[in-house]
């Protein structure tokens, strides 16, 4: 092919793909200097101006110009250069896609919409049967673009990742010719909400001394024994790190219960087992206090607005649930009083049902709760 003229030009709203030009060079410098583009890519560190000079004046043109080579386009979004999007490893129909883009351009669906832009040319005018999506585990911009693509059968692949030397855990998925190219399943938000002597919040990587504090507490160990033991700081990073999971997975919600003035971690609601595109599953729902949280009665007006969202359907912005269910251990009167004061209603006891610590199995309460049931 000839560089620049047989590059496609391709456009949508206020998205235009486009061959680069020397032009781009201080904007791909200036992308390259962002340490989120830095953290998730390949790209040299430091990344130099001949770095952006060597892109779109060698490697570009020439994975053109090759047969089976790389194919580059610049992303313009309303006039403006904003990034790339590329396909590589082209071969019998299938290819790799890859983008980056530029901070001020994030966040308003731009990348989704480029995406998209080039998945449907390869389908319909290069007649491709499937376009491959990588990435970083942890990256959760790309993975969420991959995801509104239309992108499916996601699966990790340990240490399949490289960069400068580092292996990583890789997240895999595809879409195919005949897919939709529009989201599989729920990719949950956390809404913010005001309980007037607490507010709630998503989980933050500064909340994990807290999380450590309050899962090392020896009720908590008590009531939870499937908790580390002890329950040490990288225990609390990877709870946090695995709500951003359960989220993008459709699996379950969590909160952090703050203080109002400090926003410090005062106990976590979540709400899951979730993980169904028909939204035909009933949600579960979990809790825990640190200790400097107990006897407020904070819990039983945090799960009420939690039973709210959840009922709340999924089009208004909830989780559109049709029933709720929650476990407590028999003994556990406090976990119980939090489900009754909020109107579930006790279904029945799962015997032995609740592992505990030094071989013990405790009796579960089963507490359900319906749309319609009376609530306080």
């Amino acid at each position: 092919m000839r560089f620049p003229d047989d590059v496609p030009v391709l456009t949508a709203d206020s998205i235009t793909l486009r061959a680069h030009t020397p032009a781009d060079a201080d904007a791909v410098y200036e992308m390259c200097q962002d340490p989120v583009m830095q953290r998730w890519t390949t790209i040299p560190v430091p990344y130099s101006h001949a770095d952006a000079v060597s892109f779109l004046t060698e490697l570009i043109p020439n994975g053109w110009r090759d047969e089976n080579g790389s194919r580059h386009w610049a992303i313009d979004v309303d006039g403006r250069f904003a990034g790339t999007i590329s396909l590589h490893d082209i071969a019998g129909g299938v290819g790799e896609i890859g983008f980056a883009i530029a901070p001020w351009a994030r966040g308003a669906g731009a990348m989704t919409r480029a995406v998209k832009l080039v998945v449907r040319h390869v389908f319909d005018d290069l007649n491709w049967d499937r376009v491959i999506w990588r990435a970083h585990v942890g990256n959760w911009g790309s993975r969420r673009v991959a995801w509104k693509a239309g992108f499916r059968g996601l699966v990790v692949v340990p240490g399949a990742a490289q960069a400068r030397g580092v292996r990583y855990d890789e997240w895999v998925a595809t879409v195919g010719r005949d897919d939709e190219l529009e989201p599989q399943g729920n990719w949950w938000t956390v809404p913010e909400f005001d309980g007037g002597t607490f507010h709630m919040r998503a989980p933050r990587p500064d909340d994990a001394k807290r999380v450590q504090e309050a899962c090392s507490d020896e009720r908590t160990q008590y009531w939870l024994a499937g908790l580390p033991s002890p329950y040490e700081l990288h225990h609390a990073e990877g709870f946090i790190e695995s709500r951003n999971e359960a989220r993008a997975s459709g699996e379950g919600v969590s909160w952090v219960i703050a203080d109002p003035g400090t926003d410090e971690l005062i106990g976590n609601v979540s709400i899951f087992g979730m993980n169904d595109r028909l939204n035909t599953r009933p949600g579960e729902i979990g809790y825990w206090m640190h200790p400097s949280g107990r006897g407020k009665n904070v819990m039983t007006k945090a799960v009420r607005l939690v039973i709210e969202h959840a009922f709340t359907p999924v089009e208004e912005g909830g989780l559109g649930r049709r029933r709720l269910t929650l476990l407590a251990a028999v003994e556990n009167t406090a976990s119980a009083h939090v489900a009754e004061a909020n109107g579930f209603n006790k279904v029945g006891i799962g015997r032995a049902g609740a592992p505990g610590r030094d071989g013990r199995w405790d009796d579960d309460y089963i507490f359900d709760l319906l749309p319609t049931d009376p609530r306080p």
